[in-house]
């Protein structure tokens, strides 16, 4: 076994929030992922060999070392005996999240896999795929986490923890993400403590799997809506400071500037908070609320105009349920009964139910997470098992759907979902 695969054996192997059955991972798969022979291995054995013996010199002329060491360091090929560019392939080729490891093998490879024209090259090769991100917590003990799952091998990987005070409420978040930026963003909050809104903005970066903190939203806020408008983040309403105090401000993110500023406010606050994003405009909703007595409110917010606009009586009278958008339509998972799925028709502002297979209401107990991407649903349930649903639009433009199950690790059977997230890795 060379150096730097058991570097990538034991990080897996000793990750403590591994559940059991997924981190066992032989170095025939890790083999793969690196698309290269056992020569090349030997390489990085004997890469990895050299730095240990520069660094075990004697301390005697230990500045005139380090000069050296350093101009070693900038001047030393990525693997011994291959060009730099065939073997910065080999690098790309590595899936998530085993690039943000890779980091730690040797000061060049953590000097080219951080550099910002190493992703730009991964997402021009088509490197990328999607992941299916989940924000959770623990039903006992109140603990978040945060995993992916890859829906091609079934995996599940725990991210680092998330960076917020230990005393917090975790259905005050709000979270949306930049898919192909691979970027994910958790705003706002509640501490459980003294029951205050937060106004903060961490961000998760599947690059190099860590979080940092951005500036913070001008309105502390909780309990709330937040959307990725054309590569703005949008957050809508919520409650303020207090915890019954309802706020109608709306905050606009520019990642690239990371500034935050105030856009239209809303005509109204909701009681509660589901969105979707439908082209460049934000639908946000309440829903039905118990006793049902009054019909939901919904607005619509045009972020090209900076405009508010009331949702038509259809829409917002139907939205029954978590919703998900897959290409330009927009589809609910009802939160009544065996959970039927229904897509929203804009021409007759009325919703029609999705045929073929019924939601898998046995193997998925709620609350629901969900998220689409690339023509497929993905719904996660208490426990995190994960439904994976493929509509299909017939010729008379009714829908049917498809469903499989991907039951999660045993390790998983107390966490309930708040939010997924699908990102590009």
């Amino acid at each position: 076994m060379t150096r730097g695969l058991y570097f990538f054996n034991t990080q897996i192997k000793t990750a403590p929030s591994y559940p059991s059955t997924d981190y066992h991972i032989h170095c025939r798969e890790i083999s793969k992922f690196f698309l290269i022979s056992s020569w090349f291995k030997a390489l990085v054995y004997a890469k990895r060999f050299k730095d240990f013996m520069a660094v075990s010199k004697s301390s005697s002329g230990k500045q005139q070392n380090d000069r050296d060491q350093e101009y070693h360091k900038k001047s030393e090929p990525l693997i011994p005996g291959l060009p730099d560019e065939i073997a910065e392939l080999c690098l790309l080729h590595l899936p998530y999240p085993y690039q943000s490891l890779a980091r730690s093998v040797c000061c060049s490879w953590n000097r080219t896999i951080t550099n910002p024209g190493f992703l730009l090259s991964r997402r021009s090769l088509s490197l990328s795929l999607p992941y299916l991100f989940v924000f959770a917590f623990h039903n006992s003990t109140a603990r978040i986490q945060w995993q992916a799952f890859d829906p091609r091998s079934g995996r599940w990987f725990i991210l680092p923890p998330m960076p917020c005070p230990k005393s917090v409420f975790p259905p005050g978040f709000a979270c949306t993400s930049i898919p192909r930026q691979g970027q994910l963003y958790v705003l706002g909050g509640m501490r459980s403590d003294t029951q205050t809104s937060i106004n903060t903005t961490v961000v998760y970066t599947t690059s190099t799997n860590q979080w940092s903190i951005a500036s913070p939203m001008v309105t502390p806020r909780s309990f709330f809506a937040a959307g990725n408008v054309n590569g703005k983040i949008i957050a809508v309403g919520g409650s303020g400071a207090e915890y019954n105090d309802s706020i109608t401000s709306v905050e606009c993110y520019d990642t690239r500037k990371d500034t935050w500023e105030h856009v239209a406010k809303m005509r109204v606050g909701l009681a509660r908070y589901d969105s979707a994003v439908v082209g460049s405009k934000l639908y946000v909703t309440e829903g039905w609320t118990w006793p049902f007595l009054f019909s939901p409110r919904g607005s619509i917010y045009d972020l090209e105009n900076d405009t508010w606009q009331e949702m038509k009586d259809g829409m917002k009278e139907g939205w029954t349920g978590v919703s998900v958008v897959v290409g330009d339509r927009l589809f609910v998972i009802s939160e009544y009964g065996d959970c039927p799925m229904k897509v929203y028709v804009p021409d007759r502002d009325a919703w029609q139910y999705v045929g073929g297979d019924k939601f898998p209401r046995e193997a998925m107990q709620r609350p629901f997470a969900v998220s689409g991407v690339e023509g497929r649903i993905y719904v996660v349930s208490s426990g995190l098992n994960v439904a994976i649903g493929t509509p299909i639009e017939g010729q008379n433009a009714e829908f049917i759907a498809k469903w499989e199950v991907v039951a999660a690790p045993k390790g998983f059977h107390d966490f309930s979902p708040l939010s997924c997230q699908v990102l590009y890795a």
